[in-house]
């Protein structure tokens, strides 16, 4: 099956070695790896088309961080190496990228239940089911989208967008909109905004910022020494630094890294104090003051969204129990793309490669020689009740 091609509904009863739920830089990351070691497998991700989970977002988005970090093993990323590119480039990247590597992603499945039979693990979506014996979620932090329970008292004329639903200001109804967590999305999403003429408050805490020009030459300098020394190597499960980082990563977020609060003041947003409720159907901050606010973008973040996973290995905020990405009470189960599943770089597009080698290696630890796939083919035989290839 070629890359990005649909699961029919009819194809039943398919085996394969391992199955990467999700079809982003990580589950790309851990194909290619899996492929140089013979080891069969398929990915399965929710999207019409590879790369969408870029696609989809808000428009203006460009990446934090510059081409020459934006590749995945195998193929570095096209263009200038000191430019930003943006959502749609990125997308375009991925999909070009299974598509040079022959990787056998399934677009359009999403997979709804994960759990163990007689030994084996099995994946089901929809009408679709896969045995396998090795499952690797390749799936971000970002998953499900946390809003607040009072967001429901809020007058229904109020127009709502979590921002993983923002793509414009084109969505929004006339008036001043109110952004709900003061991270880099809501940054983000206020500027452009504010740039479209709009009245934009920022709601949140300070959480603080880079303290130079991500585009400017002395990021140029700096930018190797954060991505390959102190976020690849320094803040890692494996440092006591980087051990106190990861809970604060996990807690407080990240600082702002494009915009600056000037950048804020002069694009004209106001900042306002945290939102803590609703009155009258208006949004009221910590502070008293209620915000006449035609929209409401909530920038709150995400919950782990793992509850189709079936196993006993989620901890009490539904979130993996594992090591480096690896699950030691179900070792067919690994994790690849989690928020600092091993560094500070887990989450970032240069420092995916190494969590996905070190998985595809445990996988390869674990097959028998006899077991794994031909260089030729790459993608498991799927077989139909009626017997038909």
């Amino acid at each position: 099956m070629r890359p990005g091609a649909k699961m029919g509904s009819t194809q039943q009863a398919e085996r394969v070695h391992t199955v990467i739920v999700g079809g982003g830089q990580s589950g790309l990351s851990v194909g290619y790896f899996l492929q140089q070691r013979g080891i069969p497998f398929v990915i399965l991700d929710a999207s019409q088309r590879i790369g969408d989970a870029w696609r989809n977002r808000w428009d203006s988005l460009r990446l934090f961080t510059p081409a020459q970090y934006d590749g995945l093993a195998g193929m570095p990323f096209p263009g200038k190496r000191h430019s930003f590119p943006t959502k749609d480039e990125m997308a375009d990247y991925l999909e070009a990228y299974a598509a040079h590597f022959e990787l056998p992603v399934r677009t359009g499945v999403r997979v709804d239940r994960v759990w163990k039979e007689r030994g084996r693990y099995m994946v089901s979506a929809g009408e679709m089911r896969v045995e396998a014996e090795h499952v690797v979620v390749a799936m971000a932090t970002y998953q499900a989208p946390k809003i607040p329970p009072f967001a429901a008292e809020l007058a229904p004329d109020i127009v709502q967008l979590h921002s993983s639903a923002y793509t414009s200001v084109g969505q929004l109804r006339d008036g001043g909109v109110l952004l709900v967590g003061a991270g880099n999305s809501g940054a983000e999403i206020a500027v452009d905004c504010a740039r479209a003429g709009r009245t934009v408050w920022l709601a949140g805490r300070d959480v603080g910022h880079v303290p130079f020009r991500i585009d400017g030459w002395l990021a140029r300098v700096i930018t190797p020494v954060l991505f390959r020394l102190v976020f690849h190597r320094l803040l890692t499960v494996d440092t006591p630094m980087g051990r106190k980082a990861r809970v604060g990563a996990l807690t407080k977020g990240a600082p702002l890294i494009r915009q600056k609060p000037d950048d804020l003041g002069r694009a004209g947003v106001e900042r306002v104090a945290r939102v803590s409720g609703a009155r009258d159907g208006r949004p009221v901050l910590e502070d008293g003051r209620a915000i006449d606010a035609a929209n409401v973008i909530w920038c709150t973040g995400f919950e782990a969204g793992l509850s189709w996973i079936d196993l006993p290995i989620l901890d009490e905020r539904g979130e993996p129990k594992h090591e480096r990405g690896l699950v030691p009470s179900e070792p067919g189960i690994s994790f690849v793309g989690q928020h600092f599943l091993y560094a500070m770089s887990s989450t970032m597009i240069h420092g995916v490669e190494r969590d996905a080698e070190r998985i595809a290696n445990a996988i390869a630890a674990r097959t028998a020689p006899a077991s794994r796939r031909s260089g030729a083919a790459r993608e498991a035989r799927v077989v139909s009740p009626a017997g038909i290839a």
